[in-house]
């Protein structure tokens, strides 16, 4: 790997999370667990009728806003304190915390995370063991996908000094939306097997689409990924960086599919 990345350290995914629930959400939909078209307050019954449902919440169409209401915690670290009881009250009141329609288009952290309850709810067991058995064992990939990698095996920036800084705490109500950590190389694997070789079905609403490509990114406070590809010809590409842009992730993530010899978007 370039730049110091070992293809075995564990690397934040960020929002690259989404992919791995939403193809939860269509898995466990095919195995008759639920419905992807099922009214939230179906799973989850401490929720009001809000004219929700679990496919609003995966295509980013609920009509929820960006980011948890209400998030108390510092810039440094801002969903610490968005924990699974602090989901539970904003549940209560989910028909009063839309800020457009249901079927309305808005990219939604919040959306994910009560999507992840409603899988949990659903399966009857936590987020990190439903993605393990419906879509991570599938892929062979149980071992290098996790919410809570092994000691001294992750890769983090580093301060001037050469400390290793603290990344967000995401393993809280918030890490079915970006809260997953994972290898290099089952990010590539990932990637290969959900849009190239779709060894399990047609790829998840999740991937977001730009002509022929499909694609999703993710930023933490250090770091950034990108993973794209072209279905069509089998392209792909996964760029993983700690510190910069993320928007410069992206570029240089589509730069590299265009490099070689497809346009960025059909």
């Amino acid at each position: 790997m370039r730049d110091g990345h070992d293809s075995g350290a564990f690397v934040e995914l960020g929002s690259l999370t989404k992919v791995l629930t939403g193809t939860a959400l269509v898995r466990m939909a095919g195995a008759g667990l639920l419905e992807v078209d099922a009214p939230v307050e179906r799973v989850l019954p401490q929720a009001p009728a809000s004219g929700i449902s679990l496919r609003h919440l995966m295509e980013h169409t609920s009509g929820l806003p960006r980011l948890p209401p209400g998030l108390s915690g510092p810039r440094s670290d801002p969903y610490r304190d968005f924990t699974p009881a602090a989901l539970d009250q904003l549940l209560e009141r989910l028909d009063r915390l839309g800020g457009r329609q249901p079927g309305q288009e808005e990219y939604s952290n919040f959306g994910y995370a009560v999507l992840g309850a409603a899988l949990a709810a659903a399966a009857g067991t936590p987020y990190p063991e439903l993605v393990r058995e419906h879509v991570l064992e599938p892929l062979g990939l149980a071992d290098e996908v996790t919410a809570a990698p092994p000691a001294g095996r992750t890769l983090r920036a580093r301060t001037r000094t050469g400390a290793e800084r603290t990344p967000w705490t995401m393993d809280g109500a918030i890490l079915p939306a970006g809260g997953m950590w994972g290898t290099p190389r089952a990010l590539a694997t990932l990637v290969r097997a959900l849009l190239v070789e779709q060894v399990l079905g047609d790829p998840a609403p999740s991937w977001q689409t730009a002509g022929r490509l499909r694609w999703h990114n993710g930023a933490t406070r250090d770091a950034s990924a990108f993973a794209g590809a072209f279905p069509d010809t089998g392209e792909w590409v996964v760029v993983h960086r700690l510190g910069g842009a993320p928007a410069d992730t992206d570029r240089r993530g589509v730069g590299l599919l265009s490099a070689a010899g497809q346009p960025a978007a059909g």
